[in-house]
């Protein structure tokens, strides 16, 4: 899916913002993400890299029961979606909202703003339009009536008809 435009900035601080903790984690001697076995052995330096490192990270560390280093894991599932039900409430929202929400809210804008459904297909990965369509239930205002070609014949006739001075 495109980026917004006005996403951009805050996107970059907070990517450096992560940067800014992975350098501290670095100087506290704590950074260190968990690698695939073959990948911690072939890069035995790669789990203490910015670019291995999770950019939805973890505010806590914890301990490889296995190897005994400490790590910065990505956010638990569970964040999200409470912090996604707290905005909701105190935005005094009242219907049920899930981050799925979003994705279905972000099909009916496109096709709103007309962009063609099997572009939408695309952007959300359907194999099957039909998929899209669910998706995009909702009747869209912007909706140009399709006319028959002889209903439009017979109203341009009737137009003509009437611009046509009377003998």
């Amino acid at each position: 899916m495109p980026m917004p435009d006005d996403l951009m900035d805050p996107l970059r601080r907070f990517v450096n913002s992560r940067a800014a903790q992975h350098d501290q984690d670095l100087a506290d001697g704590t950074a260190s993400v968990w690698l695939p076995y073959a990948l911690d052995r072939k890069y035995p330096k790669a789990h203490r890299e910015l670019k291995w490192q999770y950019l939805f990270a973890s505010h806590r560390l914890s301990r490889d029961p296995k190897t005994g280093r400490r790590h910065r894991h990505h956010l638990h599932v569970d964040t999200f979606p409470k912090h996604l039900r707290r905005a909701v409430e105190s935005a005094g929202v009242l219907k049920h909202v899930t981050s799925h929400t979003f994705r279905h809210c972000y099909a009916t804008h496109l096709l709103w703003n007309g962009t063609d459904i099997r572009q939408i297909q695309q952007l959300l990965g359907h194999s099957d339009v039909k998929t899209t369509e669910i998706y995009t239930h909702v009747r869209n205002p912007n909706e140009t009536k399709v006319m028959s070609p002889l209903d439009r014949l017979v109203r341009e006739q009737e137009g003509a008809s009437r611009d046509t001075p009377a003998a």
